[in-house]
């Protein structure tokens, strides 16, 4: 952890060279769909870096960006991070987004996670998986599945966890959709339903019980479990990539996006160029255990490359009706359990 911080306070005084001179006078008002324990420290940061005094709103991703939607031409928000890129489609889709420069843009290295229209962008990249008790499957007699959609079946039953609020499950149930239908997707989660899936409020808690051996495995994005391994490196628990292009092998993204009527969109674009620069890569890289966006940053822990992740042919553009999947997860029973 010295070594870490020392790195950190060495980066940031490396940045105070690369930010630009703005003088603002004026607050720069942030909604965060991310944590505040994820990104709080590093905003900050920037904060004290930049001298541009900040305010951060910080709430559910969907919740915030259906704030955005409802607040139109009234919203105060001058930079919008998000954990999924469906909440950027969507404030794409209602228009509502300035259009980003070309050099900020191509700072982050693959085209996939950046928005055709150039409306938004990643800042890091997380892998939906599946965190499963290699000692509880051995003892259940389980293979590794090779689909989300094999998790329904008998042998599963009771042993599988999800969290049906949580916004990055909800941004995999939206790319279900494209790829399978309503339809086979509802039909998916009332079969889960059925086969006794376990309901939890977040990803921790899932972790947690795939470690405790509540369960046997549980849907949730790859870095949860880094987070307990930096705890006790002694935790058994793996993650499994579902192969193939399966709907259950999504990379997303955390990203961010200014509003058309933000105020200030030049300190906007300077907190974006901050966060994925050196500094805030090595942050998300360090702290949250995700992957990197910008070229010659490396991951800090052994994941596995994104190129090897077989993921579906989808375009993370699409992702963006949000509201018909909350509709389709209440229709399912989900919220219901």
């Amino acid at each position: 952890m010295r070594t870490l911080a020392v790195l950190i306070v060495t980066l940031l005084v490396q940045s105070l060279t690369a930010l630009p001179a703005l003088a603002q006078d004026d607050i720069l008002t942030i909604y965060s769909g991310r944590n505040e324990s994820l990104v709080g420290p590093l905003l900050e940061s920037f904060s004290d870096i930049s001298g541009i005094e900040i305010e951060v709103l910080y709430g559910g991703t969907a919740g915030l960006a259906s704030q955005i939607i409802e607040e139109g031409e009234n919203s105060p928000a001058d930079i919008f991070i998000a954990q999924d890129a469906g909440a950027l489609g969507a404030l794409a889709k209602e228009g509502l987004l300035a259009e980003l420069p070309e050099d900020l843009l191509g700072l982050v290295s693959d085209p996939a996670f950046v928005s055709p229209d150039g409306l938004w962008l990643a800042l890091s990249g997380r892998a939906r998986v599946l965190v499963y008790g290699p000692d509880a499957l051995e003892m259940a007699g389980l293979d590794l599945p090779e689909s989300i959609l094999d998790l329904t079946g008998e042998e599963w039953r009771g042993k599988v966890g999800w969290a049906p609020t949580n916004g990055s499950f909800q941004a995999n149930i939206t790319a279900m959709r494209q790829l399978l239908g309503d339809e086979a997707t509802l039909a998916w989660m009332q079969d889960m339903i059925a086969n006794d899936v376990q309901v939890y409020p977040k990803n921790t808690p899932i972790v947690q019980a795939v470690i405790d051996g509540e369960i046997a495995a549980g849907l949730v994005n790859h870095y949860y479990l880094f987070r307990f391994l930096a705890e006790d490196p002694s935790i058994t628990a793996q993650l499994h990539f579902f192969p193939g292009g399966d709907p259950g092998a999504l990379v997303n993204i955390a990203g961010a996006a200014i509003p058309l009527t933000s105020g200030q969109p030049e300190a906007a674009e300077a907190l974006i160029r901050f966060m994925l620069g050196e500094v805030g890569q090595t942050w998300f890289t360090t702290k949250t255990y995700e992957y990197p966006v910008v070229a010659d940053i490396p991951p800090s822990v052994q994941l596995k490359p994104l190129v090897e992740i077989e993921t579906p042919d989808l375009d993370l553009s699409d992702i963006d009706d949000l509201q018909g999947t909350l509709d389709l997860i209440e229709e399912s029973g989900a919220l219901d359990q």
